[in-house]
């Protein structure tokens, strides 16, 4: 039965995500709104990516895809090693092109699937994509997902959105001095309910989720009225996923990252919880991801916790803080746009 509270409970099960493909979608206004920091940076598009102009698609290096699914298989026997069932979504053989009444895009595969559901308690909760690409993505979980309604599991669906043009909230890219220009459509209803499961941490009855416009209050006024007996905390400290921001590693500890970690935005209940403050990183090009994609740890439970191989210091400093880490090789996450924490979704946790 499905079974998941907080963060680092001792892993029972989990799904571990695929890798992408050689051709990723074109770069349209969902892509660009999400990924706006990292696209805009002076180093985007390096030896990895090809420009293809107003029609630009990324390619992918076969090299990178063999070795980031070799590193997802190590991290499978790794924690299959630790005693962790590990369950995988069906593989996708090809970019499948489709339509909706309002755009166009091609499907990707389930990599990053803690963006697209929340395990809370014994309920699935799918969060609607903020990425026209990834509209479809959820159905190569849904296989499992239908195991565990079949097992005794709740499974719910946050409404699906339009992804209309002025559907999005663009005031944080307005801030950086950036305008994107919106098509209006005859269906247009305003700002729409986006928000990732990657947005939100679980603390057993409590869920603190990263706001950061409108398209995300939504969904937290959504997660308030849904979730019964919980306490929903919004606070606002990235542009979207928190989990290279803040992630707790036990009851009362809290990995954090020094450049935008806010200790004033805080819900009271974590202002007392110690906090490990997360090495710097070594330079790497700016990516997908953030420098600090390192600090995405998964917690196989309260003492156990899988960190990148290559991230030494962050080793020694869980060690020291009384830790076993559990070091895997992820080459390319940054790339990929992801950590360990990003391409897994814990479904059981033993309490």
């Amino acid at each position: 039965m499905i079974n998941s509270n907080n963060e680092w409970d001792t892993l029972k099960e989990v799904i571990v995500g695929n890798t992408f493909l050689s051709n990723l979608p074109g770069l349209e206004l969902s892509f660009k709104l999400f990924f706006h920091d990292s696209l805009t940076s002076d180093v985007f598009g390096n030896d990895v990516y090809s420009q293809k102009g107003k029609n630009w698609k990324g390619e992918i290096k076969k090299q990178y895809i063999d070795e980031h699914e070799e590193d997802l298989a190590e991290m499978v026997r790794t924690l299959e090693e630790e005693s962790v069932t590990v369950k995988r979504p069906k593989r996708l053989d090809k970019i499948h092109r489709f339509k909706t009444p309002y755009w166009e895009s091609g499907c990707v595969p389930a990599l990053n699937i803690r963006d697209q559901a929340i395990i809370v308690g014994d309920e699935i909760i799918e969060t609607p994509p903020q990425i026209r690409s990834r509209f479809f993505e959820n159905d190569l979980l849904k296989e499992i997902f239908m195991d565990y309604f079949r097992k005794g599991a709740r499974w719910t669906q946050v409404p699906k959105p339009m992804l209309l043009d002025n559907s999005f909230d663009i005031s944080y890219q307005l801030k950086k001095g950036v305008h994107y220009e919106k098509q209006a459509n005859h269906f247009d209803i305003g700002y729409e309910i986006l928000f990732d499961g990657a947005q939100c941490l679980r603390f057993n009855k409590d869920i603190v989720i990263n706001c950061s416009n409108e398209n995300h209050l939504l969904g937290a006024q959504w997660l308030k009225r849904h979730l019964k007996g919980y306490d929903v905390h919004i606070v606002r400290m990235v542009d979207n996923h928190i989990d290279s921001t803040m992630l707790p590693l036990r009851e009362g500890v809290l990995l954090v990252n020094p450049r935008k970690f806010k200790d004033e935005h805080l819900p009271d209940f974590l202002k007392k919880w110690d906090r490990i403050v997360a090495p710097e990183p070594e330079h790497q090009q700016t990516l997908l991801a953030s420098k600090y994609i390192d600090m995405n740890v998964l917690s196989i439970d309260p003492k156990k916790v899988m960190v990148s191989s290559n991230y030494i210091p962050l080793i020694r400093l869980l060690e020291q803080n009384g830790f076993t880490p559990v070091p895997v090789q992820l080459r390319h996450r940054r790339l990929f746009g992801g950590g360990f924490h990003c391409i897994t979704l814990d479904t059981i946790r033993k309490d």
